[in-house]
């Protein structure tokens, strides 16, 4: 299992220090959708350029124009780029083909996906890298999270990677572990807290105990 550090609400100088406090113990960092919306590819750039040897992933939350998008981010240096489930699979297909040219990989963030099952196992065939359960930040604020939707992913998923994002903490850890994801995303669980490094120190200390 690998931790993802979920960077959203800060800029590029606060990314950076914010990573450098907790680089030991992570293994992939997001570049997340509000930072590349407000500084662009250029927050992908700076972070990789920093931390040459950290996992990057950009979250650029593709919808169209997939082949391109996939291109830009990877020149930024991302190695990881994300797709909408929603997505047509001629975007999905164009985003994989893209990735796979570059060397890169394909998560696919099935956020607002009702049938999370049958897309799960299309994107499975059209050779998506991840498959990632996210409940966003409007859901939560209802009360709602992404376990049951990790639980159902794994059983239909052969292929791909699976990976849970939205509201995952130290406290709601165990039940997440439980499911056995690939990739655990952690945003305001570490990022919110006074001693970060020690938080994401616990959550790491967890999975690898698992």
């Amino acid at each position: 299992m690998k931790l993802q550090l979920a960077l959203d609400l800060v800029n590029i100088p606060q990314a950076i220090e914010l990573i450098k406090e907790v680089e030991e113990h992570i293994d992939i960092v997001e570049i997340g959708t509000p930072i590349i919306n407000s500084e662009g590819h250029r927050a992908v750039r700076e972070v990789k350029e920093a931390f040459p040897n950290l996992t990057v992933l950009a979250d650029v939350k593709i919808m169209d124009a997939a082949a391109y998008e996939v291109e830009q981010a990877s020149k930024a240096g991302a190695d990881i780029v994300t797709i909408l489930g929603a997505a047509e699979d001629s975007s999905i297909k164009g985003a994989v083909e893209a990735a796979r040219k570059q060397g890169k990989e394909i998560l696919v963030d099935m956020i607002a996906v009702k049938d999370i099952k049958t897309r799960a196992e299309e994107l499975d065939t059209l050779g998506a890298d991840y498959i990632c359960v996210h409940t966003g930040y409007d859901l939560q604020a209802e009360g709602k999270d992404s376990f049951e939707d990790l639980r159902t992913i794994k059983q239909v998923v052969k292929n791909a990677k699976t990976a849970i994002a939205g509201g995952i903490k130290l406290e709601t850890l165990p039940e997440v572990i439980e499911a056995q994801p690939d990739l655990i995303i952690v945003g305001g669980g570490i990022t919110s807290k006074v001693d970060k490094k020690a938080e994401a120190e616990k959550i790491k200390l967890m999975m690898e105990k698992a």
